[in-house]
């Protein structure tokens, strides 16, 4: 099954910038820093009506020097959407299904994302200028 995840934003200031999402109603979950994009990352989550977390979610991406991704990003586009996530439920399976299928990866293999979570990026060249997350679900969420 696939899904939205989230949909990443690219921010020069993760506090400042979580301002809006705590005032519409989301949640913040913990901070966790990515240390191979060299990003810190908070997530935000709505609530169903019995209050469990939403699966889709808001993900507030924060450079933490000038050599991370995101602040390329952010010098070259400006603070904004910068990606979108797709739940996936086997991401080797998908990469694999991807690139034999002439789809342009940036990752070939899953790397390590927040949470805990395999990620692999699909090239926006790929995919009508989007810049694509897959990120493989645990069983449960």
């Amino acid at each position: 099954m696939s899904r939205i995840d989230h949909i990443g934003i690219a921010t020069e200031d993760i506090e400042q910038a979580s301002d809006f999402w705590l005032q519409i109603g989301l949640e913040a979950g913990e901070d966790h820093v990515n240390v191979e994009q060299d990003v810190k990352i908070r997530m935000f989550y709505g609530k169903d009506d019995d209050g469990n977390k939403t699966h889709s979610k808001v993900e507030l991406i924060e450079a933490l020097s000038e050599k991370s991704p995101i602040a390329r990003f952010i010098n070259k586009r400006g603070v904004g959407i910068q990606q979108l996530a797709v739940s996936v439920n086997n991401i080797e399976k998908m990469v694999s299904d991807l690139i034999d299928n002439g789809i342009r990866m940036i990752n070939s293999e899953p790397t390590l994302g927040a949470g805990g979570h395999k990620i692999a990026f699909v090239h926006p060249e790929s995919t009508g200028g989007v810049l694509v997350e897959l990120v493989e679900i645990k069983m449960g969420e």
